[in-house]
């Protein structure tokens, strides 16, 4: 994968999401990892969804066993 127009995962992520198996887990998080002081804030709302894994074949895998999971994502504040 090239390098043209993204970050290296070395350096501070602008974007995390988290998944949880329940909305309270979830919308904790944000508290119980002190993300406001890391200088993130959180982005759009938290619902549940089912997540896909695509290989470099093509081909398709749930993730989670097809289970949805409740995914929240937090953006580095001075990257607005």
């Amino acid at each position: 994968m090239g390098s043209r127009g993204m970050a290296r995962m070395s350096d501070t992520p602008h974007r995390i999401t988290i998944m949880a198996k329940t909305f309270s887990a979830a919308a904790m998080e944000f508290h119980r990892a002190n993300m406001a002081e890391k200088g993130y804030r959180m982005e759009g709302r938290i619902e549940p969804a089912t997540f896909q894994k695509l290989d470099e074949e093509g081909g398709m895998e749930k993730l989670f066993d097809g289970e949805p999971m409740f995914a929240v994502t937090f953006v580095r504040r001075d990257g607005d």
